[in-house]
């Protein structure tokens, strides 16, 4: 009987600590650290996902920017052609961004293009308060060459007036839509634009008129004061891009192409055949590629 006794009271014990063992786990797991219990639900209910930075799918799109974007040469000699723009263009065979992103329909109704040819950085900031009055969901920004382009080497723009007509066009929109989105092309390789068009001598003709001198100028001369001053445009255009990516990244809703544009290699086949210099309708499509790879990636 003694023995019966024992057993049943051990077996109690047991039972007796279980409960408050099991008791002192749900206060503290599952409530807060006073002790007090929360409903219960906590580790059903699913965590809210936090509302992305970058959106994948803006609908309306503003281009401000330079020759290239209102795709200068790519139809005819000495003539813009907005419809093949890289950006906003309606042409099929280009597939603009707006067209990738909206549709063509949507390009046509919520897509404007401000970019001017010959612009250069200090004109951006007029061009960037004229897309913001749009209030676009992304702005598209290709500009830089025509600073790089100049009578002469001496001629370009300084570094610093560049990094500070972006920062000041980037103000400009922020001023006015702190959440648009920016796409940031980066500038050509223009020296492989020159070596690529000195290939074809029609090209090496149009170029004699004064187009970008700076880089294209006596484009069969070798000597090292030529190759010095290519060399100097090339490393302008390096340090012009370099002030892209700094200034884009200090801004969340900023994407650089990360040296997407500066890299490609241009062939003829994407070049104008009026200038040898401008991209031709292949080159704005390639273009287009680029910006709806860069703005449709899942991480910049």
């Amino acid at each position: 009987m003694r023995k019966r006794r024992h057993r049943a009271r051990a077996a109690l014990a047991v039972v007796v600590t279980a409960v408050l063992a099991t008791a002192g786990c749900d206060a503290f797991g599952g409530g807060g650290a006073d002790g007090t219990k929360d409903s219960g639900t906590s580790a059903s209910r699913p965590s809210a996902r936090p509302t992305p930075v970058w959106n994948r799918s803006p609908d309306s799109i503003a281009a401000v920017g330079d020759s290239i974007t209102r795709g200068f040469d790519a139809c005819a000699v000495l003539s813009d052609c907005p419809e093949v723009s890289w950006a906003t263009g309606s042409d099929a065979k280009v597939d603009s961004l707006a067209v990738r992103l909206l549709g063509v329909r949507g390009a046509a109704e919520r897509s404007w293009n401000y970019a001017v040819t010959g612009a250069r950085m200090s004109d951006l900031p007029e061009q960037m308060a004229h897309a913001a009055a749009r209030d676009p969901q992304l702005v598209t920004v290709m500009i830089g060459a025509n600073d790089a382009c100049r009578s002469s080497a001496s001629a370009m723009t300084p570094v610093a007036d560049f990094r500070a007509g972006f920062e000041e066009s980037l103000a400009t929109l922020r001023a006015a839509l702190p959440k648009t989105q920016v796409y940031v092309a980066s500038v050509p390789n223009l020296k492989r634009l020159w070596s690529q068009g000195r290939t074809n001598p029609l090209g090496k003709q149009v170029w004699k008129l004064g187009l970008c001198p700076s880089m294209l100028g006596g484009a069969d001369d070798l000597t090292r004061a030529a190759v010095v001053r290519r060399e100097t445009v090339q490393r302008r255009v390096e340090d012009y891009n370099k002030v892209l990516k700094d200034v884009c990244a200090k801004d969340r809703h900023c994407r650089f192409d990360r040296n997407a544009v500066f890299d490609y290699r241009f062939d003829t086949e994407q070049l104008s055949p009026w200038d040898w210099f401008h991209p031709s309708r292949n080159g704005q499509a390639r273009l287009a590629e680029i910006a709806f790879r860069t703005v449709t990636a899942v991480k910049p």
